[in-house]
């Protein structure tokens, strides 16, 4: 039986398959996307502290294996997965990279520009123009404005005002306004959460409805397991899918790779494609949580209020270092359970007890593109029988120097605020993961051309986090949505020679 066959095939639904899924089926291409999670379920527990964080429902079945902080051995770790990627966890942060951050890349910020502002519109971005110090040139305001901000939120802004900081709105992709659909009701369960009432504007809700109303086919539980190449070109894509057990393949014309930057270097590497650099240079952000610990309840009302960023230090060690330094937002606290769980042992009691007094704030601080931090593959292998995913990662003394720098600033923005004790946390997950299959200027660079074509092909092109060659200092989702938007437009412009 021969296989069915697409004009394009899109592997991952996160950013960058979605915007190149819906880029392409709106010029009328007949594409099918394939994601290896499952729908996400819209119930009550993806409200529950208790089923997300510590059962943790939209684990994969296949944990990466990572050897992270210097340890010297691998331990397993499970990621979300679920149709939406990532955007179905993430708290709509939606900040653009900055003039500054495009310094090693092969293109400029105002080759991007347009395709931000068209992101914004996409996702329903609330936002206020202007307001952030470092904002780079827009052409366009915010489709949106922000809601008014929160107790505990206006409790940071006062506190980063006296102290002589310039605290603005977080761009949020939330749907604060549309009557049209399920409006935000403000509620504590947002970042790291599905939303169950899908006022979140998350791909599912967003890009890829709006496509699927253009003729998007998506294939979820579809694990992907090879890329087969002929000659220059990639002729079709082999896997299983994850709930009958039954093997499937695809033929296209086109395909995109948008598994994000841990599955994507490791389908390739699984594939015997891509030149030295796939799966190395990897990036996470060097990220820290300051919790300060009050002497009342910070949050008594259980409300939203992941509102505010600081971009005040943004450019302080650009001289120095060549990199941003980053941002501090507020984030939220976790129920007590949760808390209590992943405190270390001997704390767990005391930490409960405290949690309804923390407040805390995430510093985000550029990492440096090292070679050796790098996605591989295990001899173990999976359920599916895939070589398990390795990833070894490493700070260097300037990530940490640029991370505890942002930490003393939110020290004293939580202390100024009426916090009286602290604790910082460093962060093992993946979830801002870049860098691992650059574009660059020449295959001894970067394992993707300026347009994200993988340099050894003529039709496999690669849009998710993967792509950048430095992180910068903010939530990638924004920019990895515009390159997407970006590479699909240049794919339906140039698609018959391809």
């Amino acid at each position: 039986m021969n296989a069915p066959s697409y004009d394009a095939v899109v592997i991952g639904s996160g950013f960058g398959g979605a915007g190149a899924a819906h880029v392409l089926t709106g010029a009328g291409l007949r594409t099918l996307l394939l994601e290896r999670g499952g729908w996400p379920r819209r119930d009550d527990q993806d409200w529950d502290q208790q089923a997300i964080l510590i059962d943790k429902r939209y684990q994969s079945d296949s944990p990466l294996l990572v050897r992270q902080y210097g340890s010297s051995t691998f331990v397993p770790l499970h990621l979300n997965e679920t149709v939406g990627g990532m955007s179905v966890f993430y708290g709509g942060a939606s900040l653009r990279l900055r003039e500054g951050d495009f310094a090693r890349w092969p293109i400029k910020y105002s080759d991007l520009e347009p395709y931000y502002t068209r992101a914004e519109q996409l996702l329903g971005v609330h936002g206020q123009a202007g307001a952030d110090p470092f904002e780079p040139p827009r052409s366009a305001a915010y489709p949106l404005a922000p809601v008014a901000l929160t107790p505990p939120a206006q409790r940071i802004q006062q506190a980063a005002r006296s102290l002589g900081y310039r605290p603005f709105p977080i761009p949020l992709a939330l749907n604060f306004s549309d009557p049209a659909r399920p409006r935000c009701i403000l509620c504590n369960t947002c970042d790291g959460f599905p939303c169950k009432l899908k006022a979140k504007n998350d791909l599912t809700a967003t890009l890829l409805q709006e496509a699927q109303v253009q003729g998007l086919e998506i294939r979820a539980g579809a694990i992907v397991t090879r890329l087969v190449r002929q000659g220059v070109r990639i002729t079709g894509v082999e896997g299983v899918d994850k709930f009958t057990k039954q093997p499937f393949s695809f033929l296209a014309r086109l395909f995109v790779l948008a598994g994000g930057a841990i599955h994507s270097p490791a389908l390739l590497l699984r594939s015997g494609l891509g030149g030295p650099t796939v799966g190395r240079f990897l990036m996470r952000h060097c990220n820290g949580v300051v919790a300060g610990i009050f002497p009342f309840a910070t949050n008594p009302a259980q409300i939203f209020h992941k509102q505010l960023c600081l971009a005040d230090f943004y450019e302080d060690h650009r001289a120095a270092h060549g990199t941003a330094t980053g941002i501090i937002q507020d984030i939220y606290t976790p129920a007590s359970p949760v808390i209590r769980h992943f405190a270390p042992t001997g704390f767990k009691r005391i930490a409960g007890m405290v949690a309804g007094h923390i407040q805390n704030l995430l510093c985000i601080a550029e990492d440096e593109p090292l070679p050796e931090n790098q996605v591989s593959l295990s001899a173990q292998r999976d359920v599916f029988g895939m070589e398990l995913v390795q990833v070894q990662h490493r700070y260097t003394e300037a990530d940490c120097a640029r991370r505890d720098y942002l930490t003393a600033k939110a020290r004293h923005v939580l202390r100024r605020a009426g916090a009286f004790l602290f604790k910082t946390y460093r962060l093992d997950s993946f979830s801002h993961a870049v860098g691992s299959v650059r574009f660059g200027t020449s295959p001894a660079e970067s394992a993707l051309d300026p347009n994200c074509r993988l340099w050894e092909t003529e039709n496999l092109f690669v849009t998710d986090s993967s792509f950048m060659p430095s992180s910068g200092g903010v939530n990638p989702s924004l920019t990895i949505a515009a390159n997407a938007l970006r590479v699909g437009e240049y794919l339906t412009q140039t698609y018959e020679n391809i």
